[in-house]
């Protein structure tokens, strides 16, 4: 009997482990969640912020949106009221199952919130479903921007292209009329063209809108976007082309399911979980007493597995932690998506016309662009000379891709194609920032809260830098002309081309190669090539001043002498006559908020590193009144009292001028080490302002 139970007690226990290694299988690939290949968050349509109302309402719309299909694919819903109001839109392929349907909108509702942190608009597209979301409603209405291509590689034979071309536009002229007419549910359309007789090429298409739109409209876009395909993708064996409104695609091997016609159902409602299965039969003698070596056999099971049960648990939760915080960091991004076509980019800036170009660095030319969505961009046409990798090109667009934030200036994709290297960024209309605080004449538009709104902007877009982006970045270039104003005067810090990247856990690097501009380096940069975070934080307490008096740094003018900011800056406030430093034309701003501005602006400043705060104290100063006894500021770094700086450390600097050329001081010999705990960040050097400053 005992090895009878035995035998059992084994049995059972392997089937209860091999039960739950399929329930570990399955629950593994339920839990890996799926990334939106290209994603595309609107920095300009404002952020909400955790756990508000907003907040709220787009977690309800995206949990309930399943429950809203019309029966083809297309579902769309709204939560909330008045300025938190979420509207919501999801869109499947046409040709897609219903259970495929559900899945792909369904991780995408998880993905894309994740991949646009606190925008209140955004939009991202897979190979079976789009979803977007925003703080208006989009039903109805026509709209072709954002959008984004994707092209394969491998072209048609010189012999077959015109062939190809001719067939190609006479089936996407069929399937756009056919998916404009599809009517209210569903405007789809899929079909195929052989291609002559001797080149045994067939093109498979597919145009799809969302039924929404107006037949007319329909066939607008499908046109439209078919029309960017000669100058994006000329050639190519496939493309992909997709808008909120429309998409298209075509390849030269299958890839829609033709036989799956039949409408798409809605998807079930949720049932309760099952109730559990009664007891087995031979749990109790017909006399109702339990049997004494059946007991110890459920007993033994049970215990077993619910062992199991919470070591599998344990190690489920931890790889599903794992893999959502390398979600977090953003590795669904990938660089295909953000590849744009060259010629695409050669129409855009006019065949990089001289007209178009707005400036020229120590990298490259920069030039202004219109894509066919009619987006202004700005493109920087890097120098054929650079080094670097392909590989290595690709890996920091996607880097730098990463970083979102409303007062840093957006990389939009780039492109790799022979020899050609260019980064494509948003356009920012207005100048950078020292174009105006420093000429006489333009400074007069920026009134005390412009200058104000300006100061705490760079302070957030730093802060992310510093701490609240998926990588801590120290900036090591922060000066008036590496700001930038949008038109609305909203300030965008750019050229992260001295950048270095910390592990998180890190606080200081070295570095042997000092470069960057003169009184805006901390000292003990300067002298000793020692950065960090502070470092970042002395810059912006010059540009605080700067921003204040309206002079530089290095040529401060009062009352016809010629002074360090800084140094006077400091002695003024000693000697309580700090308003001698504001320029003259903010005689309208509060002088409380001017005066607790040039307290924090001479905190930053401090010779020694521990005694500067950090930009979350920064921030905290500058936003919040509660904080109001603030700390007594000592003496400056490079403090010149009588003409002298005082310090008497070795003042020898390696520099980097504006073109990119990098010297040293010619008393310093030997080739600059790079530390290993840098990790540079060149293409990001190309991130120049509109017009090429």
């Amino acid at each position: 009997m005992v090895s009878s139970t035995f035998r059992l007690l084994i049995l059972c226990t392997q089937l209860a482990l091999l039960i739950f290694i399929i329930n570990i299988n399955i629950t593994h690939a339920q839990l890996q969640p799926p990334a939106i290949p290209s994603a595309v968050c609107d920095n300009n349509k404002g952020n909400y912020t955790t756990n508000s109302t907003y907040q709220n309402n787009l977690n309800d719309l995206l949990s309930s949106l399943l429950s809203n299909n019309n029966g083809y694919g297309f579902y769309n819903s709204s939560r909330g009221q008045n300025s938190d109001t979420v509207f919501a839109i999801g869109l499947c392929r046409g040709d897609v199952k219903s259970d495929a349907c559900g899945k792909c909108l369904s991780d995408a509702t998880y993905v894309l919130p994740e991949a646009c942190p606190d925008q209140k608009e955004a939009i991202g597209w897979s190979p079976n479903c789009m979803l977007r979301y925003a703080n208006r409603s989009m039903y109805g209405l026509l709209e072709v921007n954002p959008a984004y291509s994707a092209r394969n590689t491998e072209n048609v034979s010189s012999a077959s292209l015109n062939a190809f071309n001719q067939e190609l536009t006479a089936l996407f002229k069929r399937l756009g009329s056919e998916a404009a007419g599809g009517g209210d549910l569903r405007k789809f359309a899929v079909g195929n063209a052989s291609v002559g007789s001797n080149s045994n090429i067939t093109i498979y298409g597919l145009a799809q809108c969302t039924p929404d739109v107006s037949e007319a409209e329909c066939s607008t876009c499908i046109d439209g976007a078919f029309g960017v395909v000669p100058s994006c993708c000329s050639g190519s064996i496939g493309v992909r082309i997709v808008t909120p409104s429309c998409n298209i695609r075509y390849e030269i091997s299958p890839f829609f399911d033709s036989t799956n016609e039949t409408p798409l159902p809605s998807p079930p409602l949720a049932t309760p979980a099952s109730a559990p299965p009664p007891p087995p039969a031979g749990a109790t003698t017909p006399g109702g007493k339990k049997s004494n070596t059946s007991r110890t056999v459920i007993i033994t099971v049970v215990t077993i597995v619910v062992f199991l049960l919470l070591i599998i648990s344990i190690c489920i939760y931890l790889r599903w932690k794992k893999r959502k915080e390398k979600l977090e960091e953003g590795d669904e991004i990938e660089t295909e998506a953000l590849q744009f076509d060259f010629n695409s980019i050669k129409v855009a800036t006019n065949n990089f016309s001289e007209a178009n170009k707005l400036g020229r660095g120590g990298f490259g030319a920069v030039y202004r662009g219109r894509l066919w969505n009619e987006e202004d961009i700005a493109v920087k046409r890097l120098s054929r000379d650079s080094a670097q990798g392909d590989i290595e090109f690709k890996n920091e667009v996607a880097l730098v891709a990463k970083l979102q934030h409303r007062n840093l200036v957006r990389l939009l994709g780039f492109c790799l194609e022979g020899n050609e290297r260019l980064l494509v960024y948003e356009f920012v209309p207005n100048a950078s920032l020292d174009k105006f605080i420093f000429d006489p004449i333009k400074r007069a538009h920026l009134d005390w809260d412009s200058r104000y709104k300006i100061i705490v902007g760079i302070g957030r877009g730093l802060l992310y830098l510093h701490e609240d982006s998926r990588l801590r970045i120290i900036h090591r270039d922060m000066k008036a002309s590496n700001v930038l104003l949008d038109a609305e005067m909203h300030p965008k810090i750019a050229d992260f081309g001295m950048a270095r990247l910390f592990d998180l856990d890190q606080t200081q690097g070295e570095t042997s190669r000092v470069v960057g501009t003169y009184g805006y380096m901390a000292p003990e940069y300067v002298m000793r090539g020692q950065f960090s975070v502070k470092s970042d934080v002395y810059s912006f307490g010059v540009l605080v001043l700067e921003i204040i008096s309206g002079q530089k740094n290095s040529s401060f003018h009062h009352g016809g002498h010629v002074e360090d900011l800084l140094s006077y800056g400091w002695k003024s406030w000693k000697e309580g006559t700090a308003s001698n430093l504001v320029d003259p034309m903010l005689k309208n701003g509060s002088r409380p908020e001017i005066m607790r501005c040039i307290h924090i602006g001479l905190l930053c400043v401090q010779q020694t590193i521990a005694d500067r705060p950090t930009m979350a104290a920064v921030i905290l100063m500058l936003t919040s009144s509660s904080v109001d006894n603030l700390p007594v500021p000592s003496q400056p770094a490079f403090f010149m009292d009588g003409g002298g700086i005082g310090s008497s450390s070795d003042m020898s600097l390696g520099w980097e001028n504006s073109s990119g050329v990098t010297g040293s001081d010619p008393s310093r010999s030997g080739s600059a080490q790079k530390s290993p705990h840098e990790v540079s960040i060149p293409i990001t050097s190309c991130l120049l302002s509109a017009n090429g400053s």
